[in-house]
């Protein structure tokens, strides 16, 4: 039980991968600034995970969808005995008006579309200071890592896979393009080794990459969890993945991050940080909208970037983020 002089937050998150790791400054900021906050945290299966070493951590509730909301209901009747001292709600639902509590900051949608990060800072009214990306991890996290990734190299880590094809490069693209900068005579990370991230059933995608890198090969996908893939991509050099969870988890974890856009928004979803970067094929993302208002058809809206494009614009990264330890 928490003691008495705890200030418990319960914090409402995302459901999908990436708006949670968007938004999980918030938890640092409201953590730094309160020393005695008693953390509950509800977020979807998928990016429940992310929370599991937040400090002063009571709980995390794992909140799935049901039918007729029903999944909001199942909330209210966990958290509705407890005095909170401040609600966090990026869902923008109403569950704060029937909970006991001292403080509540509630998203609400700007008059004009903003970056997930800067909508999430609004939530807090700390808009003027947003709060970058953060994921909290263990000793144990970061030694299983340094496990995970010893060997000697630079680590070019792959994020090939997306929730949807349509925002989908193709698999042999990474591999032409991991080819280019790790093996080709001057490449800049001539030598080093592949970690390729990704979630259960994205194995085949780790498979058709495994002959590209004649060094080591680091395959995650499906086999780590998301704060020890966070962790693992600390000690990356360079991220080159589709717009996913991933993108999202490498820019937080400071690695250069490159992220591949096609039918999605950088305005509102770019990799955040000030090693990261976007890159796109001719088409912006209003052009591409067009041609498929409702992002329903079942192709790739990816196959107008080229290799070249994306190579350029890794090395590009690579020299902007020459590191003294890299000389």
């Amino acid at each position: 039980m928490a003691p008495a002089s705890a200030f418990p937050i319960l914090f409402i998150t995302a459901t999908r991968i990436g708006d949670a790791v968007l938004s999980s400054g918030l938890v640092k900021r409201l953590a730094d600034e309160i020393p005695n906050a008693r953390f509950t945290i509800v977020a979807g299966p998928d990016a429940a995970p992310l929370f599991a070493h937040v400090p002063g951590l009571a709980r995390v509730i794992v909140m799935a969808k049901s039918p007729l909301g029903g999944h909001w209901f199942g909330l209210w009747r966990q958290v509705r005995r407890t005095k909170w001292g401040l609600i966090v709600d990026l869902r923008g639902s109403g569950i704060s008006r029937f909970l006991s509590t001292r403080r509540r900051a509630i998203h609400r949608k700007g008059a004009q579309p903003a970056h997930k990060v800067l909508e999430a800072a609004r939530t807090l009214r700390i808009d003027d200071e947003p709060a970058p990306p953060h994921i909290f991890t263990s000793p144990e996290v970061e030694a299983l890592a340094d496990e995970l990734t010893a060997g000697a190299g630079p680590i070019l880590a792959l994020a090939p896979a997306a929730n949807w094809i349509g925002k989908t490069w193709p698999a042999e693209r990474f591999a032409q393009t991991a080819m280019r900068l790790l093996r080709d005579p001057g490449a800049p990370l001539y030598g080093g080794r592949i970690m390729v991230l990704g979630g259960p059933g994205d194995e085949r995608l780790a498979l058709a990459l495994r002959d590209v890198s004649r060094k080591g090969f680091i395959d995650l996908a499906g086999k780590a969890d998301l704060v020890t893939a966070f962790a693992c991509l600390k000690r990356a050099r360079l991220f080159i993945g589709n717009d996913s969870g991933a993108m999202h988890l490498a820019a937080a974890a400071g690695c250069p991050t490159l992220g591949l856009f096609g039918p999605s928004d950088e305005r509102l979803y770019a990799p955040w940080g000030p090693d990261a970067r976007v890159v796109r094929g001719p088409r912006n993302f209003d052009e591409i909208r067009a041609a498929d208002p409702g992002f329903g058809q079942a192709i790739c809206h990816m196959m107008d970037l080229r290799i070249e494009t994306v190579v350029s614009a890794a090395k590009d990264l690579l020299k902007a983020t020459e590191r003294a330890d890299a000389q």
